[in-house]
């Protein structure tokens, strides 16, 4: 699938690299700080981190999806606030990452820093069909911790 990548700062694919697998086994792209300067989050704090540029799925059946980096959450307690960004086939604005800081003591983002990672993944659209019964199985309505804990 192609992705199309729009840059809206001059800094981006220069002083920044666009967003990038750092491994054949990457699942996510690394997405960077597109700022001119340092900004520190503080505890519980949440910020708004830009990338500079856009992006365009080819269609419906994408997804994008801005994920944690791993060793900023466990080393340094930044992650997303939200879980996990969901950005629509149809967006085409800047994509911006939501971070938060859940350690007791301020983070510095420097600009270009490594901040989340981008992974697209296919998407169904669901038809809905509304219904007077759903089928029965084992579990039915058992919810949280209701299949057990190991």
């Amino acid at each position: 699938m192609e992705l199309k990548i729009k840059p809206l700062s001059p800094k981006v694919g220069k002083e920044i690299p666009f967003p990038a697998y750092a491994t054949a086994g990457s699942a996510g792209m690394d997405l960077r700080a597109c700022i001119d300067e340092p900004m520190t989050i503080r505890p519980m704090e949440r910020v708004k981190v830009p990338t500079g540029f856009a992006i365009a799925l080819p269609g419906p059946q994408w997804v994008a999806f801005i994920f944690a980096r791993s060793g900023l959450g466990i080393k340094s307690g930044i992650t997303l606030p939200n879980c996990v960004g969901v950005i629509d086939s149809d967006y085409r604005g800047e994509i911006i990452v939501a971070l938060t800081n859940l350690s007791d003591t301020d983070y510095t983002i420097q600009p270009g820093d490594r901040v989340a990672q981008l992974v697209i993944m296919p998407v169904t659209q669901a038809d809905i069909s509304v219904v007077d019964e759903l089928d029965e199985t084992e579990r039915g309505a058992g919810g949280f911790g209701s299949t057990g804990r190991v």
